[in-house]
């Protein structure tokens, strides 16, 4: 068993570090064979842009997940649901928020019928490990979602700190100066993987790291944002540009970059006047064109940029340390790793927490700052919008699945439509088993992405449904329907040549608008009859855990 933690044992000790990863390497060595059915790692980023990493033509450094996109495939079209706890719940379930009372608009029980992905995993002879941010509204040990081993961070208010975060259900004290919890994620996963190899080493594991980086509010450990002094001066307009013309000429994208659109913000920012008062005369609320900023503006608004950066390239650096402990095991081969982001990259402006001091410097402990709308459009190139809309802005995830052993095309891309809720039933799939619902359990509305990992071939949805904070969408095929807020006329984009939802073909194509508004209309109640009518969950919860 894991031992006991106190405050000052947040990562591990250097010298037991290095004598574990020794011991590993050996149990390697003897030829100890490897379970036959593959690892899986999950690795989820939060609020990180579809185009941030280099790999998706970003300017921010991430070569681990470069070489592990060299290694693999990228998908160009894999879908969130554009907040965090609905993904989270996407992605371990299998359904819909919809159908498992997981959104904010949803409110209610959680249906009886709601599985988890260990309930699926362990059955096979998976050990679950999950170490990271959770948002989920179950607890993650026995008789919740059911992890062997869970650091649980839910405290997601600060990074240099946690007021609330866990082991295996049990409250550990405020840990020590030093703590960074990018870093204090990684040092945990290293921890489960090593007793892994150590008491159930012919036990294939599903390891679940959920990062809470480059989330609000921007804080990274300052040697980091150095790294990035002198960039992003040109601001965000030529950013963008360059970006999209590195993205058409690697197959990212087609068509050009939606513009800026200044008048979009989410209403429950901060007031415009009560953020630049409590920041300083730097901060501005509004995507606007660089060109018409202050120098102090830019000044600070490139600053900002570089800690949002420096906090993508801190998680890059511990995503490598839990990759070389998996190669230290003997386990790379056999591993299947699978990077997204919740949603997109956010435009929220909000001061929570410990508030902002505007006279410590920017990315401490004692700063709040956001991204704010103009670098958010920037990370989200070339789509339109941000985190919380569900244009593809908000919606469009990087997809990275590297598996040695699987021979899989290398530095390929699928561009198959596909979303959070195909994570279950692809890799209980590639686990060898079967999903089958029990009585009175609607079906999964994900589907496997087994065959297309192998293969390009044609998308395995019929539709993917969006309904979040009153924006919906419905992709179909090439096209999509999309309604901003609930007053919001639905308007109608090709995706194949418009998916910067430039050209609204609405007016021009009626009776498909209508067909896809139906089909729409028609699942939105099947999934809220379906989730009403069954029997609520026994599962513990997490009091005060958002859904």
């Amino acid at each position: 068993m894991l031992p006991e933690y106190h405050h000052e044992d947040y990562m591990l000790n250097r010298r037991d570090f290095l004598q574990a990863a020794a011991v590993a390497s050996t149990v390697a060595a003897t030829g100890q064979a490897a379970a036959k059915k593959p690892n899986f790692v999950i690795v989820l980023a939060d609020d990180m842009g579809f185009s941030d990493a280099r790999c998706y033509g970003g300017d921010v450094d991430t070569p681990n997940l470069d070489r592990l996109a060299s290694q693999g495939l990228r998908f160009t079209q894999f879908y969130s649901t554009a907040r965090c706890g609905p993904s989270r719940n996407c992605l371990m379930t299998g359904y819909y928020a919809q159908q498992t009372a997981s959104d904010i608009m949803t409110p209610g029980n959680v249906p009886a019928y709601t599985k988890f992905l260990p309930d699926y995993l362990k059955p096979l002879g998976y050990r679950t490990y999950h170490s990271g941010k959770w948002h989920l509204r179950f607890a993650t040990g026995e008789g919740g979602v059911g992890f062997d081993h869970s650091y649980t961070m839910l405290d997601e208010l600060r990074f240099f700190t946690q007021n609330r975060h866990e082991l295996d259900g049990k409250a550990l004290p405020k840990p020590g100066d030093g703590y960074y919890s990018t870093t204090a994620i990684a040092d945990y996963g290293v921890q489960f993987l090593q007793e892994h190899q150590t008491e159930h080493a012919a036990a294939p594991f599903l390891m679940y790291l959920a990062f809470h980086a480059p989330h609000f509010p921007l804080q990274a450990p300052q040697p980091d944002i150095d790294h990035y002094n002198g960039r992003f001066a040109e601001g965000w307009d030529t950013a963008r540009e360059r970006k999209v013309q590195r993205m058409q000429k690697m197959g990212l994208v087609t068509g050009p970059a939606a513009p800026l659109e200044p008048n979009m913000w989410t209403d429950w920012n901060t007031p415009d006047k009560e953020l630049i008062e409590k920041i300083g005369p730097g901060e501005i609320s509004k995507a606007v064109p660089w060109s018409t900023l202050t120098p102090v503006q830019k000044d600070f608004q490139r600053t900002k940029m570089a800690i949002h950066a420096a906090m993508i390239t801190r998680m890059d650096t511990e995503i490598g340390k839990v990759l070389d402990q998996i190669k230290a095991m003997g386990a790379e081969r056999d591993t299947i790793v699978l990077f997204m982001s919740d949603n997109g990259a956010s435009s929220e402006q909000l001061i929570r927490g410990d508030g902002h001091d505007s006279a410590a410097p920017p990315g401490s402990a004692r700063t709040h700052l956001g991204v704010g709308p103009g670098w958010s459009s920037n990370a989200n190139a070339p789509f339109r919008l941000h985190k919380s809309w569900v244009n593809e802005g908000g919606i469009a995830s990087p997809l990275i699945v590297s598996w040695p052993n699987g021979n899989l095309d290398q530095n390929r891309l699928r561009h198959e439509p596909c979303h959070f809720v195909d994570i279950v039933p692809t890799l209980v799939e590639l686990a060898g088993g079967k999903i089958t619902p029990e009585a009175g359990a609607p079906p999964l509305a994900g589907k496997s992405l087994a065959p297309v990992l192998r293969k390009d071939r044609t998308a395995p949805h019929e539709y993917i449904y969006f309904n979040h904070n009153n924006n919906r969408a419905l992709r179909q095929g090439d096209w999509k329907l999309v309604a901003i807020g609930a007053k919001g006329e639905w308007e109608l984009y090709n995706m194949k040549t418009d998916r910067a939802e430039q050209h609204n073909l609405a007016a021009s194509e009626p009776e498909r608008v209508r067909r896809m508004a139906d089909l729409w209309k028609a699942r939105d109640q099947e999934y809220t009859r379906v989730r009403e009518s069954a029997p609520p969950t026994a599962k513990r919860r997490i009091a005060g855990a958002a859904g």
